[in-house]
């Protein structure tokens, strides 16, 4: 990506922004349909043996995650051509995946927007701090900030807030329509689920749902943080901050199985996305493969993307992530070592 022409890079990936409404039908019928025939099947199961639901409700929550991204791509209106179908598929799996339409649609515009920048973090995002902050910051809020980074916080225990309690509640200075498409989501969430238990019972209900909504959620946040959270991932100042640089060295190329790259809408392909949300995530890979300068983003893999699990800070003296271990040794950046074991030339001549 260094010695790309970056300036040229959105306008190379706006062809794969052409929606294709018969691919978006089709996905919508592969993605809902499994989805519920999985819950019924992990329901029809718990008269033979739990052991054969809890595979079934594993299953179903990939399907949970495949249902956000359809969900995602409707916030960017990439999804469908009409913005009407949008609003409407993205309201619907919107209370199926507990997200209020508006509400996300809106912190996550704003996500796009200042991705990667120091100046303006804190919607749509994971709270980050920079070495400097963490060390000048007071002692309460080191121990909260240890508490929110480590990963059964941000796995275990997050999913569960964010999803159960903090999309239930409106953001600060939210719209009247943003307000009250949360309460409308918030109603057809309790409307659906009473149903539900009514038609179950409380117990299957919650055999059932409880782990899809567990794993679907820890994958959820899994992948939104990994693919920001890698060594040497892009931030900088207002000043110096650039869109582009941050889609594309800022993002990640999540390289998964065929079947997980299926399952998870090819959002691996952040970078591509974060350059240009208007396409839709079924031209994701094409554009990627298609344009070479996209091919330079840095590439995790599930086995190197474990590593992000011990990243807790941006040390902006060197550009990179770093754990809380590592700032306890002397951080020396690049320039100040070189100075440190040059020879000075006056020291030179005087010998």
């Amino acid at each position: 990506m260094h010695h790309a022409n970056i300036a040229h890079l959105k306008k190379d990936v706006a062809p794969f922004e052409k929606t294709d409404t018969k691919t978006s039908i089709r996905q919508l019928i592969n993605t809902i349909v499994p989805l519920l025939l999985l819950w019924y099947a992990a329901y029809i199961c718990l008269d033979v043996s739990y052991l054969l639901t809890l595979p079934l409700t594993i299953v179903a929550a990939g399907f949970t995650v495949r249902t956000f991204i359809l969900f995602h791509d409707c916030c960017h209106q990439s999804f469908f051509k009409s913005r009407l179908a949008n609003d409407i598929l993205g309201n619907i799996t919107g209370v199926l995946t507990l997200c209020p339409y508006e509400q996300w649609k809106n912190s996550h515009a704003i996500h796009h927007a200042t991705s990667s920048n120091l100046d303006k973090r804190g919607v749509g995002d994971i709270w980050m701090m920079t070495v400097k902050e963490y060390r000048s910051a007071p002692l309460w809020q080191r121990v909260a900030y240890r508490i929110y980074r480590h990963p059964i916080s941000l796995f275990i225990f997050g999913p569960t807030f964010v999803f159960v309690f903090q999309y239930r509640f409106n953001r600060k200075g939210a719209s009247r329509k943003e307000r009250l498409n949360t309460y409308l989501t918030n109603l057809l969430i309790v409307g659906l689920y009473a149903l539900m238990i009514w038609a179950v019972g409380w117990q299957a209900f919650l055999k059932v749902q409880g782990p899809i909504f567990f794993v679907s959620g820890l994958l959820g946040v899994w992948l939104f943080y990994v693919q920001h959270t890698f060594e040497d991932s892009y931030f900088e100042e207002e000043a110096e901050w650039s869109y582009v640089k941050a889609a594309v060295e800022g993002s990640s190329y999540y390289q998964l199985p065929k079947v997980l790259q299926w399952i998870t809408g090819n959002i691996g392909f952040h970078h591509v996305h974060h350059l240009s949300p208007k396409v839709p995530n079924y031209n994701l890979e094409r554009a990627h493969n298609e344009t070479k300068p996209l091919q330079h983003a840095t590439t995790i893999t599930l086995s190197s993307s474990l590593k992000s699990l011990r990243f807790r800070l941006w040390d902006e003296e060197n550009k990179k992530f770093v754990s809380f271990r590592d700032i306890r040794r002397p951080v020396v950046s690049a320039e100040a070592l070189a100075d440190s074991i040059s020879v000075p030339r006056a020291s030179l001549e005087g010998k």
